[in-house]
């Protein structure tokens, strides 16, 4: 985002990652993957179930795709490009509601970010192969996701208390994506898909501080 505020269901197999295949013997990388697809995966609530395929997804022949992509980083493009998502409609609503400028400057730049962010997964993923594609689009976002509850009560805030109500909706589900970030760190293979995952948690942990302050009470005289 700008430089000048990053300061301020159902279990669906389709949630799992595939598994990545190691050479007989590798039993470090076979238990690393195995731990890095469970912290990705307990952190997805009502996500659960066998991996949807026992290899990584295959990537077009002279495609420039990160050979590295796993099946870790598709899982986590996966859950990212439906939570951004639901991220901008969040932010179209508000920008709709609010006349607050400086709540105003802040959404509209997460709208930028995140457009971009969105455009650039979707690329990667059909990087990653026809696999990948159509497992994002089998994804099931709604067991780990406070978003249609978020837009429903934003939907339904009346005139004095939007803002204190868009400020709570959208920190938790920001919240919710710095968390998802952090994982991929610790989980994923891709370099590309880790450097994103590195701006995603800082910018979000960054909003969130932010929303706080913004959220905070008028302090006293």
């Amino acid at each position: 985002m700008a430089a000048g505020l990053t300061g301020r269901v159902r279990p669906r197999p389709a949630c799992a990652a595939p598994a990545t295949v190691h050479p007989p013997g590798d039993r470090s990388g076979r238990t690393r993957h195995r731990l890095a697809a469970a912290v990705l995966v307990l952190l997805l609530a009502g996500c659960a179930g066998p991996p949807a395929s026992t290899a990584p997804p295959a990537t077009p022949s002279g495609a420039a795709a990160d050979a590295s992509t796993s099946g870790i980083d598709v899982l986590f493009l996966s859950m990212m490009v439906a939570h951004t998502e639901q991220t901008l409609q969040i932010v179209r609503l508000g920008l709709d509601r609010t006349a607050d400028p400086e709540i105003r400057t802040l959404i509209a730049a997460v709208e930028v970010t995140e457009a971009d962010e969105l455009s650039t997964m979707r690329g990667w993923l059909r990087d990653a192969g026809p696999s990948a594609v159509a497992a994002a689009a089998r994804h099931d976002h709604s067991g780990h996701s406070d978003a249609v509850a978020g837009l429903a009560r934003l939907r339904a805030a009346r005139v004095g208390e939007l803002d204190r109500v868009l400020l709570d909706v959208l920190g938790a589900h920001q919240r919710t994506a710095a968390k998802l970030a952090a994982a991929q760190l610790e989980a994923g293979t891709s370099t590309r898909v880790r450097e994103l995952a590195r701006r995603i948690e800082q910018s979000r942990t960054a909003e969130v501080t932010l929303m706080a302050r913004l959220s905070a009470p008028p302090s006293g005289p």
